[in-house]
Parts: structure tokens; C-alpha cells; sequence
């Protein structure tokens, strides 16, 4: 049975949530154009997103060993080349996690 007060802190973290994702829509509401501000930030704020990912992912990884590094590596230069390919974000993501894990567990 859940207590009250994991449930009230379940609710005030739905409403935060929702009030972020609407905020933006209540603020231009009635407006003409999206900011440029606001569209500058939609072209550059994924492949910030996306580099800073990959700077977390990859730094903790040791170069002495190549067992260490090479599956990362791999994987990440599959998910860069079926991008490019491809251009579908969600199949590079899970292909690139498919094959770093079977890397990982079978080769090496």
C-alpha cells in the first residue's frame, strides 16, 4: 500500500512535469512566431545533448587495455556510421547498445 506521502510527492512531481512541458506553450500563446532565441536553441540543443552524452559514456573508459575501449569504440563508430546511413536516431541507439553488449559478453 503506498502512504500518503510517497503519493503526495508522486503528484507534485507529475504536476512540475506537466506545468514544464506546457510552460512554453502558455508563454507564446497568441503570438505569431516562435522566438528566434527559442528556434536557435531547437537547431543546437540536440547535438549539445548528444555530445554531452557521449562525453559521460566514454569517460570512464581505460586505454590500456583493449578490452577496455575497443568495444565502446566499435559500437560508437556503428552508431555514427548507421546515423549517417540511416539518419534514424532510435535504430543507431539500440543497435549501438546491441552490439556493445554483445561485444562485451561474447568477444571480448
Amino acid at each position: 500500500m503506498v502512504n500518503a506521502h510517497t503519493f503526495y510527492a508522486i503528484a507534485v512531481m507529475a504536476i512540475i512535469t506537466a506545468l514544464l512541458r506546457f510552460l512554453p506553450f502558455l508563454i507564446f500563446k497568441g503570438k505569431a512566431s516562435t522566438p528566434p532565441l527559442v528556434e536557435k536553441l531547437g537547431r543546437l540543443l540536440p547535438s549539445a545533448v548528444i555530445a554531452m552524452l557521449v562525453v559521460y559514456c566514454m569517460k570512464d573508459i581505460d586505454f590500456t587495455a583493449s578490452a577496455s575501449y575497443l568495444p565502446a569504440l566499435l559500437a560508437s563508430v556503428l552508431v555514427g556510421v548507421l546515423h549517417t546511413w540511416k539518419r534514424n536516431i532510435l535504430l543507431s541507439v539500440i543497435t549501438g547498445t546491441v552490439a556493445y553488449m554483445l561485444l562485451v559478453q561474447f568477444v571480448f
